[in-house]
């Protein structure tokens, strides 16, 4: 794991630089909590539309994102997430959708992907996590969402056999960044959750938990979901993984888990630039 994987591009953005060499068109990064407009509980640089905080701050907030990373948010595509391992592929007709308007957003997808240019990925997250995907040589990215319900769904996983199957995209030829989220230092569940990343996870050479008491595991979503790559055929070497914790990060990142709810949301976004028109 490392934190190298994103730069700082400002006190509001972390920008994704580890995929300069692979495909240098490719826009993508994640924001922190840090300099933008809205109030207590959300200060400031709050991302999320559904989470009580001033649609008009949060509108201005995005705005901001957009001028800094010179993508317009008529060019984004915002899903309403749900939790689950729903992923759609969207085009230009999807452009603008639930960038200012939570509900006009993608009904219930956690995972969008896409072959057109001049799109922007959004999604939102509190402690959950983010993935990153691209196949170069297709023309390819997408998002997903992951949180524990997301993670036991596979959709890592179900992300590469539909680039596989519908795309016609060999999981080798297929790169994945873990973006930042909770870390097991800071995520216990129970044995419920643990019975279903069982079910899911064959334990090839790591248990991505550990007992902390009785009935009671850290988890570690990230190394989670690298695994269950893996098992869909992406290289681990493909693989790389943010080492940063949304929870521990108390100055940089919301935390849903952390501060019981009463947070903001950052977002992941990913984009492929022409070289004219943004």
């Amino acid at each position: 794991m490392t934190k190298n994987l994103f730069s700082r591009q400002s006190e509001g953005i972390l920008q994704l630089k580890s995929w300069e060499n692979i495909d240098p068109s490719i826009v993508a990064g994640f924001t922190t909590k840090i300099g933008g407009f809205s109030d207590a509980p959300f200060q400031s640089f709050n991302m999320g539309l559904h989470v009580g905080d001033d649609s008009k701050l949060v509108g201005q907030n995005r705005d901001k994102l957009a001028n800094a990373i010179g993508f317009p948010t008529s060019n984004w595509v915002c899903s309403e997430q749900v939790h689950d391992a729903e992923i759609m592929k969207v085009t230009r007709n999807h452009a603008g959708k639930g960038v200012y308007i939570y509900e006009q957003g993608i009904k219930g997808t956690d995972g969008l992907y896409t072959r057109e240019r001049n799109l922007l990925l959004t999604l939102c997250f509190a402690d959950c996590v983010p993935l990153y995907f691209s196949a170069p040589k297709y023309d390819l990215i997408g998002a997903a969402h992951a949180g524990w319900k997301g993670t036991v769904n596979d959709i890592g996983g179900k992300m590469i056999r539909i680039w596989d199957t519908e795309e016609k995209v060999s999981p080798e030829d297929i790169h994945v960044v873990i973006g930042p989220a909770i870390g097991s230092c800071c995520y216990i569940v129970d044995n419920s959750v643990i019975e279903k990343v069982n079910e899911v996870l064959t334990y090839d050479e790591y248990i991505p938990y550990k007992l902390v008491s009785e009935g009671q595991y850290s988890l570690d979503l990230k190394i989670a979901n690298q695994l269950l790559l893996v098992q869909s055929g992406v290289p681990k070497d493909n693989i790389q993984v943010s080492s940063y914790c949304t929870s521990c990060e108390k100055e940089l990142f919301f935390s849903h888990r952390r501060d019981k709810g009463q947070s903001g949301r950052m977002a992941s976004y990913i984009g492929r630039k022409e070289d004219i028109g943004l």
